[in-house]
């Protein structure tokens, strides 16, 4: 049976009792579900993962978002990405990122992103200090303290969200192997709108979901308001009282939520520091459905 352990910081939990290499049961997915929107972030220790069990665990909660060019991916499972700065016979396994700086995945889509699921197979290490952490931000306790002035003028406003601002921002990164978009997929992830502020599905709690690595306007304003505002947005929600960072250790299985989250991967390690990650990327296609939390979540023993 499923525990979970509140870190008792402002995101955070450790969940206990379950192998994901196995079905779930369903009063245990019932509990990550709910667990999920109340922390945020979720880590299952000590799990030993094919591509496949990291699959079909992932595609439980909804979809899984593929890469845009089709690079970078379990060639046995293409549901599942590779993050990684290994080389290999002169040629790189996976799409190093490090040094992401703050987003929210898949907020470019029409459909959002609900979950990233990671699974970290190399760690890096020196001197005996775990690098590469990944760090996070409660979107709902940024939205909480918003001054009601800025809520109420910005409650039924929209942003839009581009893909390629992320993309061309990570090319001009140092070693950076991503290669510019072609004109077909830059037509594939065309920019869309989402509004400012979101209903959680879980917790039907309000978020700020406007995020530094892809929002960039504010449709209902002027474009200098618009960036005035963004910026008032980014520095608010960035403050360190938000944050929660997350230190891996290998087997780890790292679940968050990405409508009550943003995210950054902390850029600290070198080339030949070894970090890779096994990913899945579930989009928010079934978690919006009423139907669906309620009736995962009902049957919790």
């Amino acid at each position: 049976m499923a525990t979970i352990e509140p870190t008792g910081q402002i995101l955070g939990a450790t969940v206990r009792g379950v192998e994901l290499a196995r079905p779930l049961r369903d009063a245990d997915f019932g509990a990550i579900l709910a667990a999920l929107g109340q922390h945020g972030v979720l880590c299952f220790p000590d799990q030993r993962l094919e591509g496949s069990d990291l699959r079909d665990f992932s595609r439980r909660f909804g979809h899984i978002q593929t890469s845009v060019n089709g690079l970078f991916q379990d060639p046995e499972v293409p549901e599942v990405g590779i993050l990684s700065n290994v080389i290999e016979n002169g040629r790189p396994i996976g799409l190093a990122d490090a040094g992401q700086d703050w987003h929210t995945d898949m907020s470019y889509n029409t459909t959002i992103g609900f979950l990233n699921v990671l699974y970290a197979v190399k760690v890096p290490r020196r001197d005996g200090r775990v690098l590469g952490a990944t760090a996070f931000v409660n979107t709902r306790a940024a939205y909480d303290d918003l001054p009601a002035e800025l809520k109420e003028r910005l409650k039924d406003m929209t942003a839009t969200h581009d893909f390629n601002k992320f993309w061309d921002k990570m090319r001009l990164r140092p070693g950076s192997r991503r290669e510019p978009l072609s004109e077909e997929q830059r037509r594939r992830r065309p920019p869309v709108s989402h509004p400012i502020f979101l209903t959680h599905p879980i917790t039907e709690r309000t978020v700020l979901y406007c995020n530094p690595g892809y929002a960039i306007r504010i449709n209902e304003l002027d474009e200098g308001e618009s960036e005035r505002v963004l910026e008032r947005l980014f520095e608010h929600q960035l403050q360190p009282k938000y944050q929660y960072v997350h230190r891996w250790t290998e087997r780890d299985v790292l679940v968050w939520d990405h409508i009550g989250t943003l995210h950054n991967a902390i850029a600290d390690y070198g080339p030949d520091e070894h970090r890779l990650m096994k990913r899945c990327q579930v989009m928010a296609d079934r978690i919006f459905d009423p139907e669906f939390a309620r009736a995962a979540m009902s049957v919790v023993s």
